[in-house]
């Protein structure tokens, strides 16, 4: 990302300063089934609002549907897949698996819509890092794990062996394959070298799902799903809920007509309120004010509605 704002902003010298979080931790302690929001981007968030660094770049996924007070999200560079890909010994997919077979993943949404798939598959909790989540399958502790494509891909290099699962059997996390440059709010001198890598289609998807997932009440470590698109000239967007055991899946999808351009205001650029400001007081920055954010808010309602805040709120106690 560095090298991409300096080629968008000819003199710019940017300087990486690696931050630790709590996430990057390899010896902290097992999280309980909720998670804690905000794992692997507070200390981050610290460093930007005290002025340490000018500019975070996250896994969209790992931020918190609710920014600290003082921050944006700036822009959204074009989204990598936001699938999940499987790994297994053999490279076989998921139907493919052995009955009783032990797939990794510290994930409630993989777990939960592994069960729902598979319910005679043996869910091992699975922490570390890339390589050592790989070691376990290849070395037969495991049968097969979940991984996220586009991290996967961006550590092994396009030539590694991927197997995508299918959206309809495996919903993506909100914000998979989605980098978010985040700025201090009104700083308009970093908002302008940000908006260049801005990619509309990929703000306005990542605007839904951030609402849906802050309408639904939910962290990043709950067993739900929403994957938001533009196809044909549309924005569509698929949602679900599960129970942590598979047994319940409910599901919601809806569409809102129009281009980028159309669904939501154009990105802040210098200066000025952030886009959907005005037209949507909740927003985080990025575009996705009114018919986009809408959208979310809709398909978290409806789920909600059919008892989807229950079902979250057994697996996060670990029911």
């Amino acid at each position: 990302m560095a090298r991409a704002l300096e080629a968008a902003n000819p003199g710019l010298a940017v300087v990486v300063v690696p931050v630790r979080t709590r996430g990057d931790d390899p010896g902290r302690a097992p999280l309980g089934p909720a998670g804690v929001k905000g794992l692997f981007v507070k200390e981050i968030e610290d460093a930007l609002l005290a002025g340490a660094v000018d500019l975070a770049v996250h896994s969209a996924k790992d931020v918190p549907s609710e920014l600290p007070a003082g921050l944006a999200l700036a822009a959204a560079p074009e989204r990598a897949t936001p699938f999940d890909a499987l790994i297994s010994r053999g490279g076989a997919g998921l139907a493919g698996l052995r009955p009783g077979a032990r797939v990794g993943t510290s994930s409630l949404r993989r777990r939960a819509q592994l069960l729902a798939f598979r319910p005679d598959l043996e869910i091992v909790p699975l922490r570390g890092n890339l390589d050592t989540r790989l070691g376990k399958v290849m070395e037969g502790e495991l049968d097969a794990t979940l991984l996220g494509a586009s991290g996967l891909r961006r550590l092994k290099g396009e030539g590694y062996p991927v197997l995508t699962v299918d959206p309809a059997l495996m919903l993506p996390a909100p914000g998979q394959g989605q980098l978010a440059l985040e700025i201090r709010e009104g700083d308009g001198g970093i908002a302008s070298l940000c908006a260049p890598l801005d990619h509309p289609p990929s703000a306005v998807a990542l605007a839904v799902e951030r609402a849906f997932m802050e309408a639904l009440g939910a962290g990043c470590q709950t067993p739900a799903a929403c994957w938001a698109r533009f196809e044909g000239g549309d924005l569509l967007a698929d949602a679900l809920v599960c129970e942590l055991d598979g047994s319940r899946v409910l599901r919601a999808s809806g569409s809102v007509p129009g281009s980028p351009g159309a669904v939501a205001p154009a990105p802040a650029g210098t200066g000025g309120p952030p886009a959907g400001g005005a037209a949507d007081p909740g927003g985080d920055g990025l575009p996705g004010g009114g018919a986009a954010r809408g959208l979310g808010r809709r398909l978290a309602e409806r789920l909600l509605a059919d008892g989807g805040g229950a079902m979250i709120a057994r697996a996060e106690r670990g029911l």
